[in-house]
């Protein structure tokens, strides 16, 4: 079997981010034969604007995503809930990938969403949102894949997501599935 690769999108651009200490926790639980890695770059994308997403002069940090969406077997989004939405640089990531509309490097790819929010219900709409969206630009949605960890800020303010054991259980289920699905596209 060959290897898999996941690219890791972080809904935050905080650098105390608990949903960047997720992304850090899937990173050290990959599975054998699995690399995750954290894309870096979403803070670089301007705001979709179709007048520069040109073929042969998109701007550098489009290309560069689109690139490492492109190599990835699949992508695995951690997020928050920004105001009980999307936050708009993952929503605008969304946007980028989408494109050139029927051709694009999300077009099929398994995504799995999941993530933590500081609310009761762990970032779910957000969540929701994002699957909707993937969806619509035409990723292979894990709609079954999730996870939601309410009160991020009080659980997480000692510990690191890697060092509770539940979170790591239900993330490591989460990683199998999405490795599973990744396995799935490529074969057929």
């Amino acid at each position: 079997m060959s290897d898999v690769s996941i690219l890791v999108l972080v809904g935050s651009l905080r650098s105390g981010s608990k949903n960047r200490e997720l992304a850090e926790a899937a990173v050290d639980l990959a599975p054998a034969g699995t690399t995750l890695t954290i894309f870096e770059g979403l803070a670089d994308l301007p705001f979709y604007n179709e007048d520069i997403d040109l073929p042969d002069s998109a701007p550098a940090g489009a290309t560069a995503f689109r690139e490492a969406l492109a190599s990835a077997d699949a992508v695995l989004v951690v997020s928050p809930e920004h105001n009980g939405t999307i936050p708009a640089v993952l929503k605008n990531a969304i946007d980028w990938a989408s494109r050139p509309f029927g051709a694009s490097a999300i077009s099929g790819k398994p995504v799995a969403v999941v993530g933590s929010a500081y609310g009761q219900f762990g970032g779910v709409w957000a969540h929701d949102e994002a699957r909707k969206a993937f969806g619509i630009a035409g990723a292979n949605v894990l709609g079954d894949v999730t996870l939601s960890i309410p009160g991020s800020v009080v659980r997480f303010a000692e510990t690191h997501p890697r060092d509770d054991s539940e979170v790591v259980e239900q993330l490591t289920a989460v990683l199998t599935a999405t490795v599973e699905a990744a396995r799935g596209a490529v074969a057929a």
